[in-house]
């Protein structure tokens, strides 16, 4: 029996969810699976993955084929980097511990890399955010300009009509009464 490394999509239209699974390869894509040994949500960003890695590892050394897309998750996972390590280790190329340390600092560095796109994503959107504030309040500055503007043109005008009724006004008292 052929067994492959694959997704298997779940989740409405245009939002995509997968789950990870061990399945026959004569199987449909979303049918029948031997194990469920993760999920993958790439609706998040960064994607999210939460994956078994020994099963996985275990699956592999059994002879499970990962699809294309299974063989990039199951990489940047570091899954098939610790299988390679532990291939050395049985072969005696490597100790335990330089294994270890080898996939220790490759997943510090990993750590790194997404928390730096992380913080990117989160400075990215905090300028975003004080820009969009700018924005409102430059025209908000600019909106109270023109109303104290049309404020103060009413009042003008208003002040000038009361002044035209006052002169007219004075000039009818001063005008003898036929």
């Amino acid at each position: 029996m052929a067994v492959k490394i694959r997704l298997q999509r779940h989740g409405k239209k245009d939002y995509a969810f997968f789950h990870i699974v061990v399945a026959d390869s004569r199987a449909p894509r979303d049918g029948r699976f031997i194990e469920q040994i993760g999920s993958y949500n790439p609706n998040t960003n960064p994607a999210t993955i939460v994956i078994n890695s020994e099963r996985a590892i275990a699956w592999l050394n059994v002879g499970a084929q990962p699809t294309l897309t299974a063989r990039r998750i199951l990489s940047y996972e570091g899954v098939l980097l610790r299988r390679h390590l532990d291939g050395g280790v049985a072969k005696g190329a490597l100790t335990q511990e330089e294994a270890d340390k080898k996939f220790n600092d490759w997943k510090a560095q990993r750590d790194a890399k997404i928390d730096a796109k992380k913080q990117g994503l989160t400075k990215k959107a905090a300028d975003e955010a004080k820009k969009a504030f700018e924005a409102e309040a430059k025209v908000n500055k600019a909106r109270a300009e023109a109303i104290a503007k049309r404020k103060a043109d009413e009042a003008a005008a208003k002040a000038a009509e009361e002044a035209a009724k006052a002169a007219e006004a004075a000039a009818e008292a001063e005008t003898p009464a036929e």
